[in-house]
Parts: structure tokens; C-alpha cells; sequence
């Protein structure tokens, strides 16, 4: 087992990522709500290989099925798929999980990687960081409340395109130094 005040570090950037790039940046504007709630479960894996990943995956994708007390739970995996197309080639088995635990339609997922690249962009294109974190994240949601939260905004086909003026409007170094000021909290 990690040491647990390493564990705590992980756990205090992570969070402070979603409280000041996810929320404050409304790059997603659901998520402030379940965070003052408190629904939001994090959840770091200890896993150092993608099999123990995977079982760690199936356990949450299982206790979300099991309660309703939890809203949406981040599955955080700092040990292992380090290289980000590692971790995007993992996705394939998170999708195939949630089919073969019958739970697509049930739950989906979101990913975010300190890597993270969009296709088409360039390692350095600050729109990729939408979708950097920490750590590597698997973000588990639940489709009924996607749905829910969809339908009583505006217009969310918005989002993505705003977001990424958003990163333009930002720029390159002010994105680092947020993403860089989050792992500093630790």
C-alpha cells in the first residue's frame, strides 16, 4: 500500500483541480453542483498495472450500480498508464466493461489524463487541456443524471467550442501554471 500521506497529496491536487480549472472555469457546468453536495467520489487506485486497473474500475462501476449515494466517482490512477495512448487504448476495455457488466445506457465515462490530446491537435494545443488532470482519471457519470442536467441547460452542443475559446482566451502558459498550481497543493 502507498504511504498515506502520499495518498492524501493525490488526492488534495486532484481535488483542487476540479474546484479550480473543472468548476471555476465552468468547463463543465454540472459539476459545482455535486461537488457542493458532496456526490462526488475519489477514488485512487493503487493499481501498478492495467489488469489491477481494471478490477479497481469493475468495483466502482459495481458501487455505483449498488447506491445512489454516490453521484459520480473519479477513479484516480497515478501508478500506472502513465503514456497517454496507453491510456487511451485502456478505454476500450472501460467500454467493454460497462457492456459486459450490462451497464451501458447505466453509466459512462470521461477521460482526463496529464497528457491528454485531442486527434487532430498538436501536444501542445491549449485545447487539450479541457481534458488534463493531475493524474490519470477515469470519470465515471451516470446517464440519467447527464440527461437530467442536459435537458435544463440552455444549450450544451455549446460546450465543447466554448470551452475551447475559453483555453484560447487563457492561453498556453496560464493553463500550465493552473494545471502545475494543482499539483503544487499536494
Amino acid at each position: 500500500m502507498k504511504n498515506e500521506k502520499q495518498i492524501q497529496e493525490i488526492e488534495i491536487a486532484v481535488k483542487k483541480w476540479v474546484s479550480t480549472i473543472v468548476v471555476d472555469l465552468q468547463l463543465c457546468p454540472f459539476a459545482q453542483r455535486e461537488l457542493l453536495s458532496d456526490n462526488v467520489r475519489f477514488h485512487i487506485s493503487e493499481a501498478k498495472d492495467k489488469f489491477s486497473l481494471a478490477d479497481d474500475l469493475h468495483k466502482e462501476f459495481l458501487l455505483l450500480k449498488s447506491t445512489q449515494a454516490i453521484e459520480t466517482s473519479l477513479l484516480i490512477h497515478p501508478w500506472t498508464l502513465q503514456n497517454f495512448y496507453d491510456y487511451n487504448d485502456f478505454l476500450g476495455t472501460v467500454n467493454g466493461l460497462l457492456i459486459q457488466l450490462d451497464l451501458e445506457g447505466v453509466l459512462q465515462v470521461a477521460s482526463f489524463h496529464p497528457d491528454y490530446q485531442f486527434a487532430g491537435t498538436k501536444e501542445n494545443d491549449v485545447e487539450n487541456y479541457t481534458n488534463r488532470s493531475p493524474y490519470p482519471i477515469i470519470h465515471i457519470l451516470r446517464e440519467e443524471s447527464i440527461e437530467l442536467a442536459i435537458s435544463k441547460h440552455p444549450d450544451t452542443s455549446l460546450i465543447p467550442a466554448n470551452n475551447i475559446k475559453k483555453m484560447e482566451s487563457l492561453g498556453l502558459n496560464h493553463m500550465k501554471k493552473l494545471l502545475a498550481e494543482c499539483i503544487r497543493a499536494e
